[in-house]
């Protein structure tokens, strides 16, 4: 099967004007040639991508699968262009990272500033996943470098220690699970469980994987408020609004300035070690080796 790019971009203009003709138009195509090229992709495809009436044309099924990847090709066309163009004003490197909740707002910031400031010709895209999804990419090679939990199995990719990552329950001095924690030294997540909570707002790693563990003791996590922020959730609990499991770094730095206090959690999964991980690493570009080697531990 081969369709070149001229071909997809036609097919994509004419099913959004509408019309052959306005696509042809777009296309900057006489429509004699844009009919041929319309007629050889669905001789190639041996399905009708088209069906052709008197004030336009509408989509067949296999036309609407055409049109989802040409327009994804199209979208990574553009993004190479944008991606080659910043090599022209003098970009030396791109790096894709993935990353859970806890590197993103906690460590990562921190760690990219000084390689940052040496490295002014590279690009850093960072993008937030749950760890599971982050080794998944990189084996895919969809990213080159990424930082998660080692809670997941990493065992077809080179990992390099990163942080440690210890999530805390926060809460008022108030509240019954201080109380508990107090007597105890400590709590488990399982009773925390029947409380409001505080969370981050969105798809956030942090929060999936926190519903992940509620879901295995066949339990749902009761959110009455969901924030953009660790500083916002904190003002929240101390409000009184409810409890809130987050990184301790974050505990540490807002209890600092706020009426609130860290619990620790009994769950062996509350302590993590943040690993990097990469397909192979003698692979990877200088400077995203260098990179690595700045921010590990």
């Amino acid at each position: 099967m081969r369709f070149d790019l001229v071909d997809l971009q036609l097919f994509v203009h004419v099913v959004e004007a509408g019309s052959i003709t306005a696509g042809a138009e777009r296309s900057h195509l006489a429509l004699a040639s844009a009919s041929a090229r319309l007629r050889g992709m669905e001789d190639l495809l041996g399905v009708p991508l088209l069906l052709r009436q008197r004030r336009g044309v509408e989509v067949t099924d296999a036309g609407r699968t055409l049109l989802h990847h040409a327009r994804m090709l199209m979208q990574q066309m553009e993004r190479m262009r944008g991606d080659l163009g910043d090599y022209a004003k003098g970009l030396k490197g791109h790096i894709r990272m993935l990353c859970n909740t806890s590197a993103l707002t906690e460590f990562l910031p921190q760690a990219l500033a000084i390689y940052m400031q040496e490295h002014p010709h590279i690009n850093i895209e960072v993008e937030e996943r749950l760890s599971n999804d982050i080794v998944q990419a990189i084996i895919a090679e969809q990213a080159d470098i990424g930082i998660i939990a080692d809670t997941v199995d990493s065992a077809d990719l080179q990992t390099f220690s990163f942080r440690q990552d210890q999530l805390v329950l926060v809460t008022t001095a108030q509240h019954p699970l201080h109380t508990v924690a107090a007597l105890n030294g400590s709590l488990a997540f399982a009773d925390a469980l029947t409380y409001d909570f505080v969370g981050l707002a969105g798809d956030s790693a942090l929060q999936q994987y926190l519903n992940e563990h509620a879901l295995r003791l066949g339990q749902r996590l009761h959110y009455r408020l969901r924030l953009r922020s660790f500083d916002g959730i904190c003002r929240m609990v101390e409000s009184g609004a409810g409890i809130a499991i987050i990184p301790e770094t974050a505990a540490l730095r807002y209890e600092q300035l706020m009426k609130i206090h860290r619990l620790y959690l009994t769950d062996t999964w509350a302590v993590r070690n943040l690993l990097i991980c990469v397909r192979q690493y003698d692979e990877l570009p200088t400077y995203a080796r260098e990179l690595i080697n700045a921010i590990k531990a």
